[in-house]
């Protein structure tokens, strides 16, 4: 149950995940991740920008689900999906511009040169308060850099991480690619995403306690 802050009624329903569904998505965003570090950066690029043009098209949609299941103020909440749409157009921006880097040598045989490559799959944790913004500035540029991701929302926001999703998807996110685990009890998955061996990256957001 997603419960409605302001009256305490329920707001909707979401799938309850745990362990197994953690492994599924980290094995999925691995397979995934074969084609899609493949993909170039312009290919990368113009997906987040179609999603970047999706989020603010819907962002009155958006704003009105954050209120009702986090309790924000509506104009705090429009104001917040513009932040988060930012952040899918910088890093459709950013992605072109996975620049390298010659080093000279003190040998005259010798060159050094820096590439950067993703680093496969990415394990996103995302807190309450910034329900929308904090998933597309974790999510933004691990796309854009060619890794996958698995992404656990606040157990109090997953709607908003579900319309997320739903944009990035429509915006040409290929199947495996984004992996959404939504959870009553948190912990069994962050336990499967700091364990996974398939992990390569976490990115967290949250509270010293829990972190």
């Amino acid at each position: 149950d997603v419960i409605n802050p302001a009256n305490g009624e329920v707001a909707g329903q979401v799938a309850d995940g745990g362990t197994d569904a953690a492994r599924q998505a980290i094995e999925a965003a691995a397979e995934a991740f074969k084609s899609w570090s493949k993909t170039t950066a312009h290919a990368r690029s113009v997906i987040l920008y179609k999603a970047w043009q999706l989020m603010l098209e819907r962002k009155e949609d958006l704003a009105q689900t954050m209120t009702l299941e986090q309790g924000k103020p509506l104009r705090a909440a429009r104001t917040e999906v513009q932040y988060a749409a930012d952040f899918l157009l910088w890093f459709a921006e950013e992605a072109k511009r996975t620049y390298g880097e010659t080093i000279p040598s003190a040998r005259p045989d010798q060159r050094f040169i820096v590439s950067h490559y993703p680093v496969g799959v990415v394990a996103a944790i995302t807190p309450w308060n910034y329900p929308v913004s904090m998933i597309t500035r974790k999510v933004g540029p691990a796309l854009a850099a060619g890794c996958t991701v698995v992404l656990k929302p606040a157990e109090a926001t997953p709607r908003c991480a579900i319309k997320v999703f739903e944009i990035l998807t429509e915006a040409g996110v290929p199947d495996g690619v984004i992996n959404l685990v939504t959870a009553g009890d948190p912990a069994p998955v962050g336990d499967e995403m700091v364990s996974n061996p398939l992990g390569r990256k976490l990115t967290f957001t949250g509270s010293t306690a829990v972190g």
